[in-house]
């Protein structure tokens, strides 16, 4: 297993099957997929299995990097994922995060993500960054303009409308280059 970096708190790596039982139990929850469009995805170990092994681990060797495991250091429990993803809907790549709602309100996405931004901007080839947050999803707001990410645009998508949000990894904000 892979570490990608270290928070004073997290351990940020690479999910490993071993990590079905935990990915079932921050899916589980109905609040966490509220605004993800994933609901009753991950409804067994065996979707928490498939969702390691042909999404997560396949990304890993095509791109390099993909959603990778938020590890309380403390407990070694594996409590959500963060990263990046090559999201090819919109030809680009996306930041994102999903942890169990135990977790919830200790400020623990925006360490996990910004742990993930500082590890790109010295070790990846990004540059423009973006994250989809439903609007009506205040907490993901906040994290993401926490990151440092700037309103971008809006669309709808099914019941849902989404702002998309974006950072330059190069010079730390956005301009006109994206």
């Amino acid at each position: 297993m892979k570490v990608i970096t270290e928070t004073p708190r997290l351990i940020i790596r690479e999910f490993t099957l071993a990590d079905a039982p935990a990915v079932l139990h921050f899916n589980t929850p109905e609040q966490v997929n509220r605004y993800t469009g994933d609901a009753g995805v991950c409804n067994t170990l065996s979707d928490a299995e498939n969702i390691i092994r042909d999404i997560w681990l396949v990304e890993y060797k095509q791109y390099g990097f993909g959603r990778w495991a938020v590890v309380v250091k403390d407990t070694n429990t594996v409590i959500g994922f963060c990263g990046f993803k090559n999201e090819t809907r919109i030809n680009a790549v996306d930041i994102g995060y999903r942890l169990h709602p135990d977790y919830w309100g200790q400020g623990l996405a925006t360490e996990a993500n910004q742990a993930c931004i500082d590890y790109a901007k010295k070790h990846m080839d990004l540059d423009i960054v973006y994250a989809d947050v439903v609007d009506a999803n205040s907490g993901s707001i906040n994290v993401v303009t926490k990151l440092g990410m700037v309103y971008h645009s809006q669309y709808q998508e099914g019941e849902f409308t989404v702002n998309r949000y974006v950072i330059s990894l190069k010079t730390g904000s956005y301009g006109d280059n994206a």
